[in-house]
């Protein structure tokens, strides 16, 4: 597998991000234009609990 040097998600000029790819990948394959939005940020100090089984 080839490694890629991706900066993040969030698509920028001239540089290989995640948004993009995935941007590009739909289009080649729909040939529809399409502009992804992500969320999943928390606020500070909130932090998951794992509950045991």
């Amino acid at each position: 597998m080839m490694e890629k040097n991706l900066i993040g998600w969030q698509k920028q000029p001239n540089k290989l991000n995640i948004q993009g790819t995935i941007e590009k990948a739909i289009q080649s394959i729909t040939g529809e234009e399409v502009d992804l939005t992500a969320s999943g940020r928390t606020d500070a100090g909130v932090h998951a609990i794992r509950a045991s089984c």
